[in-house]
């Protein structure tokens, strides 16, 4: 017997249950006219993931069991059979379950064993682990269903599968995107089939959640290791596959469409342009609004911004100061002509002055220092909150995550705003960005997003005569350095320091790292790249006696 089964890449919006439901509609209903008999969604699609203190409010409990009885309702009216993720009940407490609806009733669930606590996980906060595998006849033949972190493992669920009449294996997900992570999934699916020897059909959820995005990605892998179906990464979808029951209870997973991996720029610039995307559509603005500088962090975020949400959703503001020069108001005025961009032109000097003249007496006495540097910054971002309040667009920040690492951005000036699109990047990759970016409009035979003298140019904040940013920090490959062994690998002075690294200079970056834990407890969310990012990933005390040495 042959039946074909649907895997629905879906972006869920978290909370928005009646919106949730209506997708899984949409798509059981494309399912169903493709010929499908089943459609799998991800983990806690109803629900959006992760739906953290949600799960905490009654009200919400109560209306997802209500829209989840309309759903297994609706699925019958359409003929579909489905299996997805939501919430269950156990005799000690919530369960991530996997939910298996067959003629419009629910069969049963299955759920989750492993709870992550890591990272950007907190389940156990919410759940209480599954301790019952459990299969599932359909159409002459057996399969389970798991969660996620269940087959990151070996043994558990799993293991009992194995042992049982399971056929193959569904395992639902809400896996966020970080560097090479569907490379790692592929590799651990792999390595669970060595040891189960069935067949597994992962499905992931696509998306942006505030800091997380979800790469989607799902494929199918057979009984020899081979992927034999893969959707998309970053966008959504339908996929159809064919199960084949053999005479001799073997099933076969019959090859469908494989999409292509992303190389690395890519993937990272989708997962930069998918969060941003989210963040906007989700929470209802307009567009978008940034400072233009003139410089590389926010040339390379306002390409993002134009290719995320459409030019015309995204208005930059040039602010120029007697510190601007001539060549950074040339440069942000070919970038924001080449995307086609609003560039609003705003300086700042009368402003500047006005205040300078105000805290005259306050500061009699006192010598010119970062304080007059700090001003100015702050001034563009009460003047960029007012177009956003204005005009009901979100403003992003233009920082990026070696700044941000060592405190060198102003708190209240350019840290300032609802979003901020690199906030996982190093600096040294929004340059390696910025070019991929330019290689691509090269290739698509268009004008180049962000002009060459921007990347070629040494980094400046021009908030004094002269400034580069090696000023006042290491060159960029060597600080980079530093914090991807400090921040992202966590090591210790000492072995960074058998890295190569300068001791010296790699105890100062490290003082500065520990010193601005302050300002990043009040930056902007911004998308998650890498697996060690500002935020849930990265919990420090900022009052903290602790001295790495």
């Amino acid at each position: 017997m042959e039946f074909l089964v649907a895997l629905a890449q879906i972006d869920p919006h978290v909370g928005a249950l009646q919106k949730n439901l209506s997708m899984m509609v949409a798509s059981a209903r494309q399912a169903k006219e493709a010929g499908a008999s089943m459609v799998i969604f991800p983990e806690l699609m109803l629900t959006g993931y992760p739906p953290e203190d949600l799960l905490h409010k009654p009200a919400f409990l109560r209306r997802l069991n209500d829209l989840e009885q309309q759903l297994v309702e609706e699925l019958g009216g359409l003929g579909v059979d489905a299996v997805y993720g939501s919430i269950r009940q156990g005799s000690s407490g919530m369960l991530n379950a996997g939910v298996f609806v067959q003629d419009g009733q629910e069969v049963g669930f299955a759920a989750k064993w492993r709870l992550p606590n890591y990272g950007v996980f907190d389940e156990k906060r919410y759940f209480t682990p599954g301790v019952l595998a459990r299969t599932f006849p359909y159409k002459g033949c057996n399969f389970g269903i798991t969660i996620c972190e269940d087959l990151w493992h070996s043994g558990g669920p799993l293991q009992e599968l194995a042992q049982s009449k399971a056929d193959f294996i569904i395992n639902l997900n809400a896996s966020p995107y970080h560097i090479g992570k569907q490379s790692e999934r592929e590799k651990s699916i792999f390595q669970r089939i060595t040891e189960c020897n069935l067949p597994i059909i992962y499905v992931n959820m696509v998306g942006g959640q505030d800091e997380l995005v979800f790469d989607g990605g799902s494929f199918v892998m057979s009984r020899e290791g081979a992927v034999v179906c893969r959707s998309p990464q970053f966008k959504e979808d339908l996929a159809m596959l064919k199960i084949a029951c053999l005479p001799d209870q073997q099933v076969e997973m019959l090859p469908g469409k494989i999409g292509a991996l992303c190389s690395q720029d890519r993937e990272i610039y989708s997962a930069l342009c998918l969060g941003l995307q989210d963040y906007v559509a989700k929470n209802g603005f307009s567009g978008v609004v940034l400072g233009l500088s003139g410089g590389i962090d926010s040339a390379l975020t306002a390409a993002i911004c134009a290719d995320a949400l459409g030019a015309d959703k995204v208005e930059a503001v040039m602010m120029p100061s007697r510190y601007t020069s001539k060549e950074s108001l040339e440069d942000a005025r070919e970038g924001a002509d080449s995307l086609g961009i609003r560039l609003a032109d705003i300086s700042i000097d009368n402003i500047f002055d006005t205040f300078r003249s105000e805290l005259a007496d306050e500061f009699a006495g006192m010598a010119e220092d970062v304080t007059e540097e700090n001003i100015q910054p702050r001034i563009r971002a009460t003047l960029l909150m007012a177009i956003s309040n204005k005009k009901g667009c979100l403003l992003v920040t233009t920082g990026n995550k070696s700044e941000v690492s060592v405190g060198y951005a102003t708190l209240y000036g350019d840290m300032a705003g609802g979003y901020s699109v690199l906030k996982d990047l190093l600096k040294e990759r929004v340059f390696a960005l910025a070019k991929a970016r330019n290689n691509w409009a090269k290739e698509a035979g268009k004008p180049l997003p962000i002009p060459i003298r921007v990347i070629s140019k040494p980094p400046s904040a021009e908030l004094r005569p002269d400034q580069k940013d090696s000023d006042s920090l290491p060159p960029y490959p060597i600080l980079d350095k530093i914090l991807e062994l400090y921040v992202e690998q966590e090591q210790s002075l000492e072995d960074i320091v058998a890295h190569g690294v300068d001791r010296e200079c790699a105890a100062r970056v490290i003082q500065l790292v520990d010193r601005s834990e302050y300002k990043r407890r009040q930056a902007a969310p911004g998308v998650r790249i890498t697996s060690r990012a500002f935020g849930k990933d990265r919990r420090y005390p900022i009052t903290n006696g602790f001295q790495a040495k």
